[in-house]
């Protein structure tokens, strides 16, 4: 399988036409069928459906589409790094996270390279612990900023310096907005939009369960969301109250963060795989970035 067809199949896949993606890649119709049909044979199974007047995926064409984004990433991620190998330090850093208040540590890091190392590029992923965990072992990520807990088993990291703190967005004219604290009847008794990280599937590994105990399973879950931005949207609609992290959501516009209580509390690793082989750039980011909180002034 050559990187080369990986790139024709996915210009037909994104174009749903042989011949439109033979002209923008430069190729005859017949030559760019000719290789499709030779990738079908190598894998064993049809990746496209011939229409009348478009191609579709096939369920393994699919499949090819994921993984050939995937690998073509890597390529042109281990290509950035091999070219930054030179007296002036350049290339790309990925870094995967939550959304969290703890990003501004890496925010600063990036500032303060930028001045020494303008040609370092930066390129952040928002994604929960699975969706950077994910990236991060296949190579796409060089860094994650994980909510705790988290198994580490396979990562070396930093334990950055602030907890997160949980609460509840509501609207400013909910029945609960006049409250200090949220606790876990106020809960009970309302609709709930609720973090992937908080849904049953994680709620083990996330400290909810315990927090909860035996009420969890008395929660009316409307909704579950990825990033909080789409859940404020639908906390503005009156669907629900969302549980969140402090900070996330500007709440100026209609919408008011109270923690719970008693109060839940989640830190933060930045981590990157075992025995990992850096980039220069990345090298300087992680050494600054060690330099960064070990200066930082102590409780």
């Amino acid at each position: 399988m050559e990187i080369r067809v990986l790139k024709y199949f996915l210009a037909i896949a994104r174009e749903g036409s042989i011949t439109r993606a033979a002209n923008s890649l430069h190729l005859t119709q017949p030559t760019l069928t000719r290789q499709i049909q030779e990738l079908e044979k190598e894998l064993g199974h049809k990746l496209f459906v011939r229409g009348k007047y478009k191609v579709t995926l096939t369920n393994e064409g699919i499949m090819l589409k994921q993984r050939a984004e995937e690998i073509l990433d890597m390529v042109d991620k281990t290509e950035a790094e091999f070219k930054s190998i030179k007296d002036t330090v350049s290339g790309d850093i990925y870094i995967g996270s939550g959304e969290t208040e703890s990003m501004r540590y890496i925010a600063e890091v990036i500032k303060d390279l930028q001045k020494q190392y303008p040609e370092i590029k930066y390129h952040i992923y928002s994604g929960n612990a699975e969706d950077v965990t994910e990236k991060l072992d296949k190579g796409l990520l060089d860094f994650g900023v994980l909510i705790q807990p988290i198994d580490l088993s396979k990562y070396d990291h930093i334990t950055l310096p602030s907890n997160d703190v949980w609460g509840v967005i509501m609207r400013s004219d909910s029945p609960l907005a006049h409250k200090q604290v949220i606790t876990l009847e106020d809960l009970v008794k309302v609709p709930i939009i609720a973090s992937r990280q908080m849904s049953r599937k994680y709620s083990a590994e996330s400290g909810f369960l315990d927090w909860f105990g035996e009420e969890f399973d008395k929660l009316n879950i409307t909704a579950t969301y990825n990033l909080v931005y789409n859940a404020a949207i639908m906390v503005k609609a009156n669907i629900g109250y969302a549980v969140s992290l402090k900070g996330l959501v500007n709440t100026s516009s209609g919408l008011c963060f109270i923690p719970l209580s008693p109060k839940l509390e989640s830190g933060l690793d930045i981590v990157w795989k075992k025995n990992q082989i850096f980039s220069p750039a990345s090298k300087i980011f992680l050494e600054r970035l060690k330099k960064k909180l070990e200066n930082l002034p102590k409780d």
